[in-house]
């Protein structure tokens, strides 16, 4: 017997951790997607996704950011993606340990992905698994492997993109020569206790935007934020807080929330079948959209079962 909607909806850890494993196992069976396409119909979480090189510090802003949420008595679910082990071609682990959050805590649920061979810097259930959380969870958050410019998918999974800086690093200079600054929201200077290297990091990167003349792809009439923050003084986390909350209210006042997720069901379908099927498959495939509220995980089963005949 498999994990309902309204196992998950209790809040219960152990309900939910049965239904990823359910995901994993057997993504394709119809139990399965029947959770899952009462977890999109039901979305409320504000998805969050966190991105950035390897050692800039999501991991301790992450931990941060969620002491400071359920302080304020919002619950939250965290995808951790890390690094897979070439033995074994599980999760390293490392990102869950870091996190240090408390397990007897019912108001926060970690899980770590292995992010195998992709190279977006998500794992490749982590959308599944993102829609489950979202439907029960105040907020999700997304931390990515952290494999520097080819971090991408994370802006066709989270309503919100942070990207990662640090100061001293060149990271600011990566970031001006890589299409990096069409993907995030909000971009924050880390380990701003390094005051003048991050005050430098934090210039380039407005200098940047402005060259560039563009925001995150697909948002219109949202201007990027640039902040500085060290999580290890507690210093521009409200600063963070504050911009993570309006970029939310932007989305949902303009209406572009329910545009932008439809999208990215969209280019979920899209990839998945590509995966799957190869382009060849694609184009058996026939019509790709999505009607208005349109579970993608249902449509997938529905396309497969055909294109496997």
């Amino acid at each position: 017997m498999g994990i309902s909607f309204d196992d998950l909806k209790t809040g219960d850890k152990a309900a939910l951790a049965a239904a990823l494993a359910q995901i994993e196992a057997d993504a394709d069976a119809a139990q399965t997607i029947d959770l899952l396409t009462r977890a999109y119909s039901n979305a409320r979480a504000h998805v969050v996704g966190v991105t950035g090189p390897p050692g800039v510090g999501k991991s301790t802003l992450l931990g941060r950011l969620i002491a400071k949420m359920r302080a304020g008595g919002r619950t939250i679910g965290v995808i951790a993606v890390d690094p897979s082990s070439k033995r074994s071609g599980g999760a390293l682990l490392g990102d869950r340990i870091r996190l240090a959050t408390d397990p007897e805590d019912r108001g926060v649920f970690v899980r770590s992905m292995a992010a195998r061979d992709r190279l977006g810097g998500l794992a490749e259930v982590t959308v599944a698994a993102m829609v489950l959380m979202r439907a029960i969870y105040d907020v999700v958050l997304i931390e990515t492997v952290g494999v520097g410019q080819s971090e991408t998918d994370v802006e066709g999974t989270a309503d919100t993109v942070v990207f990662c800086v640090q100061p001293g690093s060149g990271d600011s200079l990566q970031f001006m020569k890589a299409g990096i600054i069409e993907i995030p929201d909000i971009i924050v200077v880390t380990k701003s206790d390094m005051e003048e290297a991050a005050r430098s990091a934090q210039t380039d990167i407005k200098g940047a935007i402005r060259v560039a003349g563009a925001g995150p792809t697909g948002t219109e009439g949202w201007d990027t934020r640039v902040l500085s923050i060290s999580a290890l003084r507690d210093r521009g986390l409200e600063d963070l807080m504050a911009a993570l909350a309006a970029h939310r209210e932007f989305l949902l006042a303009g209406g572009q929330l329910e545009r932008k997720r439809h999208r990215q069901a969209e280019s979920w379908l899209v990839d998945s079948l590509r995966e799957r099927f190869g382009r060849d498959g694609l184009k058996r495939a026939g019509n790709l959209r999505l009607a208005e509220g349109e579970s993608p995980f249902h449509k997938l089963a529905k396309i497969a079962r055909g294109l496997a005949r």
